[in-house]
Protein backbone atom coordinates (compact mmCIF):
# COMPACT_ATOMS: atom_id res chain seq x y z
CA UNK A 1 0.00 0.00 0.00
CA UNK A 2 2.91 2.34 0.62
CA UNK A 3 3.88 1.94 -3.05
CA UNK A 4 0.33 2.82 -4.10
CA UNK A 5 0.38 6.04 -2.06
CA UNK A 6 3.84 6.92 -3.41
CA UNK A 7 2.20 7.37 -6.81
CA UNK A 8 -0.11 9.96 -5.25
CA UNK A 9 1.89 11.80 -2.58
CA UNK A 10 4.47 14.45 -3.40
CA UNK A 11 5.50 15.06 0.22
CA UNK A 12 6.06 12.75 3.16
CA UNK A 13 4.78 14.95 5.98
CA UNK A 14 1.90 17.37 6.32
CA UNK A 15 2.57 21.02 7.19
CA UNK A 16 0.50 22.61 9.94
CA UNK A 17 -0.84 26.03 8.92
CA UNK A 18 -2.70 26.96 12.10
CA UNK A 19 -3.87 25.45 15.38
CA UNK A 20 -5.82 26.28 18.55
CA UNK A 21 -9.32 25.50 17.30
CA UNK A 22 -11.99 23.24 18.82
CA UNK A 23 -13.09 21.11 15.83
CA UNK A 24 -12.25 22.20 12.29
CA UNK A 25 -14.35 21.28 9.25
CA UNK A 26 -15.71 22.67 5.98
CA UNK A 27 -12.47 23.04 3.95
CA UNK A 28 -12.79 24.85 0.63
CA UNK A 29 -10.25 26.38 -1.75
CA UNK A 30 -10.93 29.81 -3.20
CA UNK A 31 -9.01 30.52 -6.43
CA UNK A 32 -8.25 33.97 -5.04
CA UNK A 33 -5.48 32.24 -3.10
CA UNK A 34 -6.96 31.17 0.24
CA UNK A 35 -8.93 28.43 1.98
CA UNK A 36 -12.19 28.66 3.88
CA UNK A 37 -12.76 26.43 6.89
CA UNK A 38 -14.98 26.40 9.96
CA UNK A 39 -14.64 25.70 13.63
CA UNK A 40 -17.91 23.81 14.02
CA UNK A 41 -18.20 23.91 17.78
CA UNK A 42 -17.18 27.55 18.05
CA UNK A 43 -19.53 28.49 15.15
CA UNK A 44 -16.86 30.51 13.33
CA UNK A 45 -16.05 30.67 9.61
CA UNK A 46 -12.39 31.42 8.78
CA UNK A 47 -10.27 32.07 5.75
CA UNK A 48 -6.55 31.38 5.70
CA UNK A 49 -3.87 32.22 3.19
CA UNK A 50 -0.82 29.96 3.51
CA UNK A 51 1.89 31.76 5.46
CA UNK A 52 -0.55 34.10 7.20
CA UNK A 53 -2.73 33.77 10.30
CA UNK A 54 -6.41 32.85 9.85
CA UNK A 55 -9.00 35.62 9.61
CA UNK A 56 -12.59 35.47 10.90
CA UNK A 57 -15.10 35.80 8.06
CA UNK A 58 -18.28 35.15 9.99
CA UNK A 59 -19.04 34.61 13.66
CA UNK A 60 -22.18 32.87 14.89
CA UNK A 61 -22.62 30.45 11.99
CA UNK A 62 -25.07 28.24 13.85
CA UNK A 63 -22.81 25.21 13.81
CA UNK A 64 -21.55 25.89 10.29
CA UNK A 65 -20.11 22.72 8.79
CA UNK A 66 -19.76 21.68 5.12
CA UNK A 67 -19.09 24.37 2.52
CA UNK A 68 -19.08 24.79 -1.25
CA UNK A 69 -19.64 27.49 -3.87
CA UNK A 70 -22.61 27.92 -6.16
CA UNK A 71 -22.05 28.71 -9.84
CA UNK A 72 -21.88 32.43 -9.04
CA UNK A 73 -19.04 31.86 -6.58
CA UNK A 74 -21.17 32.58 -3.51
CA UNK A 75 -20.38 30.57 -0.41
CA UNK A 76 -22.89 27.85 0.52
CA UNK A 77 -22.81 26.51 4.07
CA UNK A 78 -24.56 23.74 6.01
CA UNK A 79 -25.57 25.15 9.40
CA UNK A 80 -26.14 22.14 11.62
CA UNK A 81 -27.37 23.89 14.75
CA UNK A 82 -29.66 26.14 12.69
CA UNK A 83 -30.88 23.08 10.74
CA UNK A 84 -30.54 24.79 7.37
CA UNK A 85 -28.41 25.34 4.26
CA UNK A 86 -27.53 28.95 3.46
CA UNK A 87 -25.96 31.06 0.72
CA UNK A 88 -23.91 34.16 1.47
CA UNK A 89 -24.67 36.77 -1.20
CA UNK A 90 -22.08 39.15 -2.63
CA UNK A 91 -23.34 41.91 -0.31
CA UNK A 92 -22.88 39.69 2.77
CA UNK A 93 -26.52 38.78 3.32
CA UNK A 94 -27.07 35.20 4.49
CA UNK A 95 -29.98 33.70 2.54
CA UNK A 96 -31.73 30.42 3.36
CA UNK A 97 -31.61 27.86 0.54
CA UNK A 98 -33.17 24.96 2.43
CA UNK A 99 -34.54 24.50 5.92
CA UNK A 100 -37.57 22.30 5.24
CA UNK A 101 -38.61 19.42 3.02
CA UNK A 102 -42.31 19.00 2.26
CA UNK A 103 -43.06 21.38 5.12
CA UNK A 104 -41.01 19.45 7.68
CA UNK A 105 -37.90 20.86 9.28
CA UNK A 106 -34.55 19.41 8.22
CA UNK A 107 -32.57 17.44 10.78
CA UNK A 108 -29.00 18.71 10.79
CA UNK A 109 -27.48 19.50 7.34
CA UNK A 110 -23.88 18.34 7.33
CA UNK A 111 -22.07 18.59 3.97
CA UNK A 112 -22.82 20.03 0.54
CA UNK A 113 -21.50 19.83 -3.05
CA UNK A 114 -22.32 21.65 -6.29
CA UNK A 115 -23.00 19.90 -9.62
CA UNK A 116 -22.06 21.53 -12.92
CA UNK A 117 -25.75 22.21 -13.68
CA UNK A 118 -25.85 24.43 -10.59
CA UNK A 119 -27.84 22.05 -8.41
CA UNK A 120 -26.67 21.54 -4.84
CA UNK A 121 -26.64 18.21 -3.03
CA UNK A 122 -26.49 18.03 0.76
CA UNK A 123 -26.59 15.38 3.46
CA UNK A 124 -29.00 15.57 6.39
CA UNK A 125 -28.28 13.04 9.16
CA UNK A 126 -30.76 12.86 12.01
CA UNK A 127 -29.11 10.88 14.80
CA UNK A 128 -27.88 13.92 16.76
CA UNK A 129 -31.31 15.54 16.80
CA UNK A 130 -33.43 14.50 19.83
CA UNK A 131 -36.16 12.11 18.73
CA UNK A 132 -38.92 14.44 19.92
CA UNK A 133 -37.55 17.21 17.67
CA UNK A 134 -37.24 15.18 14.46
CA UNK A 135 -39.87 16.00 11.86
CA UNK A 136 -38.56 13.94 8.94
CA UNK A 137 -38.90 10.14 9.09
CA UNK A 138 -35.33 9.38 8.02
CA UNK A 139 -31.94 10.84 7.24
CA UNK A 140 -31.22 11.53 3.60
CA UNK A 141 -29.41 13.13 0.71
CA UNK A 142 -31.25 16.05 -0.90
CA UNK A 143 -30.92 18.11 -4.07
CA UNK A 144 -31.66 21.82 -4.36
CA UNK A 145 -32.33 22.69 -8.03
CA UNK A 146 -31.45 26.07 -9.55
CA UNK A 147 -35.10 27.10 -9.18
CA UNK A 148 -35.05 26.25 -5.45
CA UNK A 149 -37.00 22.99 -5.72
CA UNK A 150 -35.88 20.49 -3.07
CA UNK A 151 -36.08 16.75 -3.72
CA UNK A 152 -35.02 13.68 -1.77
CA UNK A 153 -32.34 11.81 -3.70
CA UNK A 154 -31.93 8.88 -1.30
CA UNK A 155 -32.70 7.92 2.27
CA UNK A 156 -29.61 6.77 4.18
CA UNK A 157 -28.60 5.59 7.63
CA UNK A 158 -26.20 8.40 8.59
CA UNK A 159 -25.10 10.34 5.49
CA UNK A 160 -22.11 12.60 6.00
CA UNK A 161 -19.49 13.71 3.44
CA UNK A 162 -20.22 13.52 -0.27
CA UNK A 163 -18.46 14.04 -3.61
CA UNK A 164 -19.07 13.51 -7.33
CA UNK A 165 -17.15 11.27 -9.69
CA UNK A 166 -15.41 13.23 -12.50
CA UNK A 167 -18.32 12.58 -14.91
CA UNK A 168 -20.89 13.41 -12.18
CA UNK A 169 -22.77 10.18 -12.83
CA UNK A 170 -21.89 8.82 -9.37
CA UNK A 171 -22.44 10.59 -6.07
CA UNK A 172 -20.30 9.11 -3.29
CA UNK A 173 -21.75 9.41 0.22
CA UNK A 174 -19.95 8.49 3.42
CA UNK A 175 -22.00 6.62 6.01
CA UNK A 176 -20.70 7.47 9.47
CA UNK A 177 -22.76 5.56 12.01
CA UNK A 178 -24.15 2.03 12.43
CA UNK A 179 -22.02 0.63 9.58
CA UNK A 180 -18.99 2.46 8.19
CA UNK A 181 -18.92 2.49 4.41
CA UNK A 182 -19.18 4.65 1.29
CA UNK A 183 -22.32 4.56 -0.83
CA UNK A 184 -22.10 5.00 -4.60
CA UNK A 185 -25.36 6.53 -5.80
CA UNK A 186 -25.64 6.26 -9.58
CA UNK A 187 -27.46 9.22 -11.16
CA UNK A 188 -29.24 9.82 -14.44
CA UNK A 189 -28.62 12.90 -16.60
CA UNK A 190 -31.12 14.91 -14.52
CA UNK A 191 -29.41 14.02 -11.25
CA UNK A 192 -31.95 11.50 -9.98
CA UNK A 193 -30.91 8.23 -8.38
CA UNK A 194 -30.96 5.22 -10.71
CA UNK A 195 -29.50 2.69 -8.29
CA UNK A 196 -27.00 2.52 -5.44
CA UNK A 197 -24.37 0.17 -4.17
CA UNK A 198 -21.65 -0.12 -1.56
CA UNK A 199 -18.48 1.40 -3.03
CA UNK A 200 -16.10 0.64 -0.15
CA UNK A 201 -16.13 -0.85 3.33
CA UNK A 202 -14.46 1.44 5.89
CA UNK A 203 -14.89 -0.67 9.01
CA UNK A 204 -11.68 -0.78 11.02
CA UNK A 205 -10.15 -1.78 14.34
CA UNK A 206 -8.82 1.78 14.65
CA UNK A 207 -11.02 3.75 17.01
CA UNK A 208 -10.06 7.33 16.12
CA UNK A 209 -12.08 8.68 13.22
CA UNK A 210 -15.16 7.72 11.16
CA UNK A 211 -16.06 8.00 7.46
CA UNK A 212 -16.62 11.72 7.03
CA UNK A 213 -15.39 14.31 4.50
CA UNK A 214 -14.67 13.25 0.95
CA UNK A 215 -13.11 14.50 -2.31
CA UNK A 216 -12.24 12.99 -5.72
CA UNK A 217 -9.18 13.62 -7.89
CA UNK A 218 -9.17 14.03 -11.68
CA UNK A 219 -8.33 10.34 -12.14
CA UNK A 220 -11.38 9.28 -10.13
CA UNK A 221 -9.67 8.27 -6.90
CA UNK A 222 -11.81 8.81 -3.81
CA UNK A 223 -10.27 10.38 -0.68
CA UNK A 224 -12.36 9.91 2.46
CA UNK A 225 -11.37 10.81 6.01
CA UNK A 226 -11.89 7.89 8.33
CA UNK A 227 -10.38 5.72 11.06
CA UNK A 228 -6.71 6.59 11.47
CA UNK A 229 -6.48 9.14 8.66
CA UNK A 230 -7.57 9.74 5.07
CA UNK A 231 -8.41 6.58 3.14
CA UNK A 232 -7.68 6.57 -0.58
CA UNK A 233 -9.59 4.32 -2.99
CA UNK A 234 -9.15 3.54 -6.67
CA UNK A 235 -12.19 4.20 -8.90
CA UNK A 236 -13.15 0.52 -8.60
CA UNK A 237 -13.25 0.75 -4.80
CA UNK A 238 -9.92 -0.97 -4.07
CA UNK A 239 -8.22 0.61 -1.06
CA UNK A 240 -4.84 2.11 -1.94
CA UNK A 241 -3.79 3.15 1.55
CA UNK A 242 -4.28 5.63 4.39
CA UNK A 243 -2.69 9.09 4.48
CA UNK A 244 -1.56 9.69 8.07
CA UNK A 245 -1.51 13.21 9.51
CA UNK A 246 -0.61 14.44 13.03
CA UNK A 247 -4.31 14.70 13.87
CA UNK A 248 -7.05 12.59 12.30
CA UNK A 249 -8.97 14.86 9.89
CA UNK A 250 -12.72 15.20 9.59
CA UNK A 251 -12.57 16.64 6.07
CA UNK A 252 -10.23 17.68 3.26
CA UNK A 253 -10.12 19.73 0.06
CA UNK A 254 -7.86 20.05 -2.95
CA UNK A 255 -6.38 23.52 -3.28
CA UNK A 256 -3.58 25.70 -4.54
CA UNK A 257 -3.42 27.15 -8.07
CA UNK A 258 -2.78 23.66 -9.47
CA UNK A 259 -5.23 21.88 -7.12
CA UNK A 260 -2.38 19.64 -5.98
CA UNK A 261 -2.39 20.62 -2.32
CA UNK A 262 -4.52 18.63 0.11
CA UNK A 263 -5.91 20.87 2.84
CA UNK A 264 -6.99 18.92 5.94
CA UNK A 265 -9.30 20.13 8.68
CA UNK A 266 -8.08 18.00 11.57
CA UNK A 267 -9.55 18.57 15.00
CA UNK A 268 -7.63 21.48 16.56
CA UNK A 269 -5.56 22.33 13.46
CA UNK A 270 -5.44 22.68 9.69
CA UNK A 271 -2.71 21.05 7.57
CA UNK A 272 -1.55 20.89 3.95
CA UNK A 273 0.17 18.13 2.01
CA UNK A 274 1.35 18.23 -1.61
CA UNK A 275 0.17 15.51 -4.00
CA UNK A 276 1.03 14.57 -7.58
CA UNK A 277 -2.51 14.35 -8.98
CA UNK A 278 -4.85 17.37 -8.89
CA UNK A 279 -8.29 17.30 -7.43
CA UNK A 280 -11.50 17.53 -9.40
CA UNK A 281 -12.14 21.28 -9.89
CA UNK A 282 -15.31 22.92 -8.60
CA UNK A 283 -17.67 23.82 -11.51
CA UNK A 284 -17.40 27.53 -10.60
CA UNK A 285 -13.62 27.47 -11.16
CA UNK A 286 -14.25 26.76 -14.86
CA UNK A 287 -16.82 29.56 -15.18
CA UNK A 288 -14.92 32.18 -13.18
CA UNK A 289 -13.57 35.09 -15.29
CA UNK A 290 -9.80 34.99 -15.61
Amino acid sequence: MADELAVILDAKEAERLATGFVFTEGPLWHPGGFYYFVDVRASVLYRIEPGRPPEVVRDGTGGGNGTTFDLEGCLVNCEGDNRRVTRTAADGRVLVLADRFEGKRLNRPNDVVCRSDGSLYFTDPGLRVPLAERELPSAGVYRVARDGTITLVAACEYPNGLAFSPDERVLYVANTRFAQYIHAIELDARGNMVRRRIFADMSSDETDGVPDGMKVDVQGRVYCTGPGGTWVFAPDGARLGIIRTPEVPANLAFGGPDLRTLFFTARTSVYTLRVKVPGQPHPWYRLRPR
